[in-house]
């Protein structure tokens, strides 16, 4: 297994990961910074929505794009995964897991949305509370989405019992939700959780 270097974390859900084999980015959408594909090897769509997926630049990067085998991604050259089937990108060991999006109100359809298991070590659930399906150091855990509840994000963390979590998908949240968001969960989840400026590493 590679020396693992470095997570950055970016407007909302991305996060680039960094090792001595090469740079991975999650889920850069429409909303984070262009910087976080700078260098990038390889990238993870979780899913098919516009603040996990930016087509325009996705188009031009010319790396290894893996998504779920059934998202609609016009005009995106990419590598469909499936849950369960592991591949390698950027040098690191990835396991999909889930299958679909988190119900988000009625009959709306959804649409698939897989967790990313990054060499057993990190785990990035995309639009789910989908588990990781065993222990992990780091888990990155949405806070905000018209599909979820705050007690849920206290639940994931607590259920996947991870060494560490960090707050993501937090894009539509002003500071003083933030603020809230991430107080509830830093004194419900043991000391393990918390939250990464835009642009700041761990």
């Amino acid at each position: 297994m590679l020396t693992w270097v470095r997570i950055t974390k970016y407007v909302h859900s991305c996060v680039r990961l960094e090792h001595e084999g090469g740079t991975l980015v999650v889920d850069p959408g429409v909303w984070s910074e262009p910087e976080a594909l700078a260098g990038a090897d390889a990238v993870l769509v979780t899913h098919e929505h516009n603040d996990h997926v930016d087509l325009l630049r996705l188009k031009g990067l010319d790396v290894p794009v893996y998504a779920p085998k059934s998202a609609r991604l016009p005009g995106l050259d990419f590598n469909g995964v499936v849950a369960g089937e592991e591949f390698t990108a950027a040098g690191f060991r990835v396991t999909p897991r889930g299958g679909r999006h988190a119900r988000i109100y009625g009959d709306r359809p959804d649409c698939a949305n897989l967790g990313y298991l990054v060499d057993d070590r990190l785990y990035h659930p995309g639009d789910s509370l989908h588990l990781p399906d065993r222990p992990v150091e780091t888990l990155l855990v949405p806070l905000q989405g018209s599909w979820m509840k705050t007690d849920e994000a206290i639940d994931f963390v607590r259920a996947a019992d991870p060494e560490r979590a960090f707050g993501i998908h937090d894009g539509q949240v002003n500071e003083r939700g933030l603020s809230s968001l991430n107080g509830w969960l830093t004194d419900e989840c043991g000391g393990r959780y918390r939250w990464l400026a835009p642009g700041v590493s761990a």
